[in-house]
């Protein structure tokens, strides 16, 4: 960080504040980031703030697609949910009961001897497949679950390709996420769909929402592919948000939440 500061000409006193990613995700690692911000935040007397990753995806996504009030779906490895504004806060309308979408495709991906990351191989591997084979479809009214999934398509491969299996899991997954995200879009009457987190890169999960949003007469939008995985800029220009309606986390509060839900956030900033 240290050294891309100084490749841009940015000294200590350019700074105004100390932005980081309070949570959710593995302790290890937001512990990591959590000490440093501090340590920043202490020696340069600037404020620091705890971001959430989710919204922090949601934002920089809204950011550079210009979408207003979105039905999102967020997809990663860790998590999945559909979420949308709604009374100072982003309510969750349906999420995964058990894992999420990137670990389910990781986890297959892994026991079928796929080299990590799995998901941008099962994609390929979908792309050869000349039949579809009936996998778990689960939806618990706006709730969803990938493990048994995971485990049926690990079965099939005893009696089908694995180009098969792989799209069919693929077809599967994706049509209950785009299922839960159509029901939410009807609930909240929002004319946009906003796509986000690191699975949103797969391109057939991309068209699915699309065809499902034109369906519909609303809008689709995917921001550009830098800033669909976990990256810098999106803690940084959420804590800029909250930096301007201060909203500031003080150090002793700025312990890390590994289950930090969006949903408790109070948004300050719309």
């Amino acid at each position: 960080m240290i050294n891309s500061a100084k490749d841009k000409g940015i000294v200590p006193s350019d700074l105004d504040a100390i932005a980081f990613s309070q949570g959710p995700g593995m302790g290890p690692c937001l512990r990591t980031v959590a000490t440093a911000a501090r340590a920043i935040s202490l020696s340069l007397d600037i404020p620091l703030i705890g971001v959430n990753h989710c919204i922090a995806h949601i934002e920089v996504g809204r950011w550079k697609t210009g979408a207003e009030d979105p039905v999102v779906l967020y997809v990663s490895g860790a998590n999945s949910q559909v979420l949308a504004y709604r009374n100072g806060k982003y309510r969750v309308f349906g999420e995964t009961l058990d894992i999420g979408i990137g670990n389910a495709l990781d986890k297959f991906a892994r026991g079928v001897g796929l080299q990590h990351p799995g998901g941008p191989k099962v994609e390929e591997l979908s792309k050869k497949a000349t039949s579809f084979i009936q996998l778990p479809y689960v939806v618990k009214g706006m709730d969803f679950s990938f493990s048994g999934l995971s485990t049926a398509a690990a079965a099939a491969l005893k009696d089908h390709s694995l180009e098969d299996v792989c799209f069919s899991f693929q077809e599967t997954a994706f049509a209950i996420l785009v299922e839960v995200t159509e029901r939410a879009v009807a609930h909240t009457g929002s004319e946009e769909v906003l796509l986000g987190g690191g699975v949103g890169a797969n391109k057939r999960l991309r068209e699915m929402l699309k065809t499902m949003c034109g369906d519909r007469g609303i809008r689709f939008y995917v921001p550009d592919h830098r800033f669909m995985g976990d990256n810098g800029s999106m803690i940084a220009y959420l804590g800029l948000l909250m930096f301007e309606n201060n909203t500031i986390t003080p150090v002793e509060e700025s312990y890390i939440r590994p289950d930090y839900r969006p949903d408790d956030v109070i948004v300050t900033w719309r």
